[in-house]
Order: C-alpha cells, then sequence, then structure tokens
C-alpha cells in the first residue's frame, strides 16, 4: 500500500503520496502556482525536476531561503507558504530578469495568445521591464518541420527532456555558459545537421515561441484562391480524435463529420480520408509480412525479421540515424500519406482529367514530421511532391477559426469518394497497436483462409510503452511486439541488434500514445486520461463502421482491379513502396 503523508499549503491541510512534489501536491489541492519549466511525465515514468526557471518558489517554515516547489519534495508535517509578500515579488523579479533578454516581437510571433510567458506576464501584472541591457542574438532556423529561435528561449529546458529522456534522440542539450548559454545540437550545428528526427514532442512542450511548427496556413491560402489548381486534402485518423479540443468539446470527441464540413466550407476541391490510405498500407504492409514470414517458415534463413512498420516518418528518421546497420530489417511500405499521395496524382488524377503539376495535395496530419516526409527527395517526380505540404491540427484549427467557421454548429458531412471510403482498421491506424491490429485483421484471414469473427485484438491496445502479443495463425504462434515513444522503441532495436528478439512483427509510432500524442495535436502535456480518450474516439468509430478489414474495402479493390494489379506487384512497388538511408553517416563524419 502507498504511503502518504500529511502537511499544510496554504493553511490548508493536504494528503500526498510520499515522493511526490510540492508543485503536484499544491496543483492537486486546487492551488495555483505559477511554473514555466515543470512538466509532469509520471505517465510517462519520467522524472522531471530542472528547477530551471524559478518562478515557482515557495516558503517552508523553518526553511531560511524560498524553494523550487517543482523540485522539493513533500515531507510530513511541512508547512508550506505560497503568496507571501515575499514569495510574490521573488516571482515578479524572476519573471521581469527572464523578459529582459526577451524579444517583445509579441503582435507576429506565432505562439502570440498562446503562449505560457505571455500568461505569466499578464497574471504577475508586469507592465514594463526594469532591467535593461545586452540581448541574447542567435541565428533564426528554418526546417521542413520545425522553426527554432533561440533569441525567445527562456532556458526552461522542456525541449532537452523531451528529446534526451522521453524519446532518447539526444538532439537539443545545453551548450556554452553564461550569456552564450543556449539550447541547440551538439556543437551549435543545425537542427537539420543533427540527429533530429522531427517528431515535434519538442515544439509540443515549449512554453514560448522558441520552438514552433513550420506554418504553411498562407501557402495553403495562396492554393485555394488559385483557379488553375485543383486543392484536395486527406485527413489523418488522429485529427478527428484531437481537433475537437480547439473548439472547447471534450478530449476524446469525434468530430470527422464536422472537420470534413469545416473543410468543404474552405474550399477545397475533394476531401477526401488518410483513412483510404491506411488500408492499402495494410494490403502491401501486410502482404510483405506475409511474404516474409512464408519464406522464413519455408527455411530461407535469410530473410529479415521482425518485420517493422514503417507508417511514422519520424520513426523512420530515427532508424536511419541510429540503426542504419538494421535497414533491411522495416517494411519497404511508404506511410498512408505518401502512398495517398502517389494514387492521387497518378490513378486519380488520370481519372478526372487533370495534370499533375495542376494537382496540390495537401494532408492534414497530428505530426509535424509528416512536414520533413512530404519534403524527402523520394517523394517528388521531376520535383513535383506526391503531396504538396501538411499542415497540422493544430494549424487546421486556427485557419477555421480565421475563417469564422461555427465549428461547433457544422453539420456532419461525408468524405468524397473514392478516396475518402474506408473500413474501421484504417481508423485504428490514429493509437498506439492500431497499425498492427489492422495488419492482424488482414493477415490473419489471408494466411488462414477463414473468417475472423472477433477482430478486436485487445492484446495489442492501451498506453503502456512496450507491448507483447502472440496471435495463433493456425498452428503458428506469431509474436508481436508494439512500442511508443523513441525511448521504448529504442529498447526493441537493441534487442533485435544483440539478436535477442522473440518477435517477429513490430509496430513503432514515435509519439507517446502514437499519432494521437502527435507534436502537431492540441497539447496534451502527457497527460494520459486526454490520450485515453482521443484512444477510444478511434476504437469508438471502428466499431461503428460496416466494414472493418482493410481488405473488404471495395475501392482498394478497384484500385488493384483497374491500376495497381497485385500488392506488391511491379506498379504497386514503384509507387507505394520506398528505401532507406544512412542519414547517421555524416553525423559521424563531422
Amino acid at each position: 500500500m502507498e504511503q502518504t503523508i500529511s502537511l499544510q499549503i496554504d493553511r490548508r491541510q493536504v494528503e500526498v503520496p510520499r515522493g511526490t512534489s510540492l508543485l503536484d501536491a499544491a496543483r492537486g489541492a486546487g492551488i495555483h502556482i505559477p511554473s514555466l519549466c515543470y512538466m509532469n511525465l509520471r505517465d510517462m515514468c519520467i522524472s522531471n525536476l530542472p528547477a530551471s526557471c524559478r518562478i515557482c518558489v515557495v516558503e517552508i517554515e523553518g526553511r531560511r531561503n524560498l524553494a523550487p516547489a517543482c523540485s522539493t519534495r513533500c515531507e510530513q508535517g511541512m508547512k508550506v507558504t505560497t503568496t507571501s509578500a515575499r514569495v510574490m515579488n521573488a516571482q515578479k523579479t524572476v519573471l521581469e530578469l527572464i523578459l529582459s533578454d526577451h524579444p517583445t516581437d509579441c503582435l507576429v510571433c506565432p505562439k502570440s495568445g498562446n503562449c505560457d510567458l505571455q500568461e505569466m506576464a499578464a497574471r504577475l501584472k508586469i507592465r514594463e521591464i526594469p532591467f535593461r541591457g545586452e540581448q541574447s542574438s542567435h541565428v533564426r532556423e528554418t526546417t521542413p518541420s520545425i522553426l527554432r529561435d533561440m533569441n525567445k528561449c527562456i532556458y526552461c529546458r522542456r525541449c532537452e527532456t523531451m528529446c534526451n529522456k522521453v524519446q532518447t534522440v539526444g538532439a537539443l542539450a545545453a551548450v556554452n555558459r553564461g550569456f552564450s548559454a543556449t539550447i541547440a545540437p551538439a556543437f551549435e550545428r543545425p537542427l537539420a545537421d543533427s540527429e533530429c528526427t522531427y517528431c515535434g514532442q519538442c515544439v509540443a512542450v515549449c512554453p514560448v515561441g522558441a520552438l514552433t511548427e513550420n506554418d504553411h496556413t498562407n501557402r495553403l491560402l495562396e492554393d485555394l484562391a488559385n483557379p488553375n489548381k485543383t486543392v484536395i486534402v486527406q485527413t489523418a485518423p488522429a485529427v478527428r480524435a484531437a481537433l475537437g479540443e480547439e473548439f472547447a468539446l471534450p478530449p476524446g470527441a469525434s468530430v470527422t463529420g464536422k472537420m470534413v464540413a469545416a473543410l468543404r466550407a474552405l474550399g477545397f476541391n475533394k476531401v477526401f480520408d488518410t483513412d483510404f490510405a491506411a488500408d492499402l498500407t495494410i494490403m502491401e504492409e501486410g502482404s510483405e509480412l506475409l511474404d516474409r514470414l512464408s519464406r522464413f517458415l519455408a527455411g530461407d534463413k535469410t530473410v529479415a525479421l521482425p518485420i517493422l512498420t514503417s507508417c511514422c516518418p519520424a520513426w523512420v528518421n530515427f532508424f536511419e540515424h541510429y540503426f542504419p546497420d538494421m535497414l533491411d530489417i522495416p517494411s519497404s511500405a511508404r506511410s498512408p500519406q505518401q502512398m495517398f499521395g502517389a494514387i492521387a496524382k497518378t490513378w486519380w488524377a488520370r481519372q478526372i482529367g487533370v495534370e499533375r503539376k495542376d494537382l496540390v495535395v495537401v494532408s492534414i496530419m497530428p505530426c509535424l514530421a509528416k512536414k520533413y516526409e512530404c519534403a524527402r527527395d523520394e517523394f517528388a517526380v521531376d520535383g513535383d511532391p506526391d503531396v504538396n505540404y501538411s499542415l497540422s491540427t493544430r494549424e487546421l484549427a486556427g485557419l477555421i477559426k480565421r475563417a469564422n467557421i461555427d465549428f461547433n454548429t457544422l453539420p456532419d458531412e461525408d468524405f468524397d469518394h473514392p478516396m475518402g471510403e474506408s473500413t474501421g482498421a484504417g481508423v485504428i491506424f490514429g493509437a498506439s497497436g492500431g497499425v498492427m491490429e489492422a495488419a492482424l485483421r488482414t493477415a490473419y484471414e489471408l494466411y488462414t483462409g477463414k473468417k475472423l469473427e472477433d477482430v478486436n485484438f485487445e492484446s495489442v491496445r492501451g498506453l503502456q510503452g512496450i507491448k507483447k502479443a502472440t496471435v495463433a495463425l493456425n498452428d503458428f504462434q506469431l509474436k508481436i511486439g508494439i512500442a511508443h515513444g523513441l525511448g521504448n522503441a529504442r529498447a526493441l532495436l537493441e534487442e533485435i541488434r544483440e539478436g535477442k528478439s522473440e518477435y517477429h512483427a513490430i509496430e513503432i509510432m514515435a509519439c507517446p500514445g502514437g499519432c494521437i500524442g502527435g507534436g502537431g495535436q492540441p497539447l496534451h502535456h502527457g497527460n494520459s486520461e486526454r490520450l485515453k480518450a482521443r484512444a477510444k474516439a478511434l476504437y469508438s468509430e471502428d466499431q461503428g463502421k460496416t466494414r472493418r478489414k482493410s481488405h473488404d474495402n471495395p475501392y482498394i479493390a478497384q484500385l488493384y482491379e483497374e491500376f495497381l494489379g497485385k500488392p506488391l506487384g511491379e506498379k504497386a512497388h514503384h509507387l507505394l513502396h520506398t528505401s532507406y538511408f544512412d542519414k547517421g553517416k555524416d553525423i559521424r563524419e563531422q
């Protein structure tokens, strides 16, 4: 039984588990203590004790100095004061010092109106900055996914915690000392020349405008206004489970129909669903799994197992950087986003008589790495990308508000055909375990020749960092593993590298919870209940679908019959598969 202790916070008796920080204890009691650097990462089994900003100082009876509430543990009988004049003056002074080295271009800052520093300055009634002097000067960096402006950094080190402790990427750390100190890749290299995977988790936790997404909203408006362009959109499954949060709806509110209506109101020529391409991905990736297994069971010792899913571009970037000796293991299938673009600019473009160069394919994604994926050279034909660019869930929400669309009163509308038709297997791609479950639904029937009566594989669901399951395919026991968060992925990959892996197939998603916790989603800060609510919305939509297996999608069958031929066929391989590269080589040689 967990031991609890009792203490007083602002003369209020509070009881908490031993080991709880003062900040968490106060918040649990409804007592506000300002903070900029702290994140509650207990749901990820990560200890976050930075005490970097010193905004959260409190008075503790019997202690001479003020204590940072985020890194001070509760003790039995402790008496804490959070709002004395001494505390409030200290908080004000600390914030003034932070602001003295911070740009004042709030009007054009991407985080204006959603900035923790801005909100705190208003709360503490700071109307002027008494400290003046030299300000930091750093080069502003633009990558396909992330904008990095370290002049706005407040050294909270949240990004460093996410990058190093949660994702284990190690692209960001504190460098230099004194006034020249900053958070950057080693030797202050550009982010684009580092190990960064563009997962966007650093952006998701940055409290200011130092790290933001590369916003394509204005580029989209220019395309929508161009009469010579046909502009279509695809929407990822996780977007519909989180978009409503930006419009004051509760976490887990499924807004698929309203999202479609909003996109149509914005002026897209067609509103399609990435879930269609998710079904297509299962046809290719599932066939690749069965092909490898068949050869393995026939005695071919050269078969690369376990096969790894390849839907997540941040995860792809991760293994290209850190596991270049294992590039033959992941499935060669492209992500659903890129499969959609390839089919839209070939098969569908011909159907409607539009030239490739005049078709603009836009994606709405929960993930900032999708922006990077769009820009990869191998996904372009004569310089024209299969997917022209991607907007995050947050960007879409901002555009809907900008267009004065009353989202919550919109009637539900349906996706356009043919690339708006999907099965329940496609929609669960957005949650950790969903890709594997979708693949199992199809692989089981294709391998055994039997009808799968119960399509729910409960053992692969949930927010455990690493999940394991065994599925019987006739007399063969298929062992599968699932990881979300790159730190958990690293553990499974090290097992494979060391020859200790027992798995035949592994699903990996870069972000906590999978795409539902993506770096472009409404901010969740590791709140597992919010992630669970989003996952529940996707499984509910899956449950309500008439068809729940990817190979039962009639439009997928039509696509193969009319255009692709067969899964893993020559045309399918050309359009729907890819190759991987050693991205760590240049970094190792620096």
